[in-house]
C-alpha cells in the first residue's frame, strides 16, 4: 500500500489515480489522525441498482409532444366552459 500526504496527492493527482486504476492501494494521510483510502468505484458501488433503471418501451412512442398536449388541453378547457 502506498501512503502519501494530501499535499503530495494534490501535486500528482493524475499519477496517483492512474496507479489506483492499475490496482495499487493508496492511502492519503492528512493531519495527525486523518487518513483516506482511495479505491476505484465499481458497478456494485452505485447508489441505484441497474435493475431499477427502466428502458424506453412502446409507451414512450405514444407520448405527446408539448404542442399536442397544449392543443388538447385548450380544447378540453373550452369544452368545459361551453357546458356551463
Amino acid at each position: 500500500m502506498l501512503v502519501v500526504s494530501s499535499r503530495e496527492f494534490r501535486a500528482n493527482q493524475k499519477n496517483y489515480l492512474d496507479m489506483v486504476d492499475a490496482g495499487q492501494e493508496l492511502l492519503i494521510h492528512r493531519g495527525k489522525n486523518k487518513s483516506y483510502r482511495i479505491v476505484p468505484v465499481t458497478e456494485d458501488d452505485v447508489l441505484v441498482s441497474r435493475e431499477y433503471f427502466m428502458e424506453p418501451d412502446a409507451e414512450y412512442a405514444r407520448a405527446l409532444s408539448f404542442e399536442e398536449f397544449k392543443e388538447r388541453a385548450f380544447k378540453h378547457v373550452g369544452e368545459l366552459y361551453e357546458r356551463k
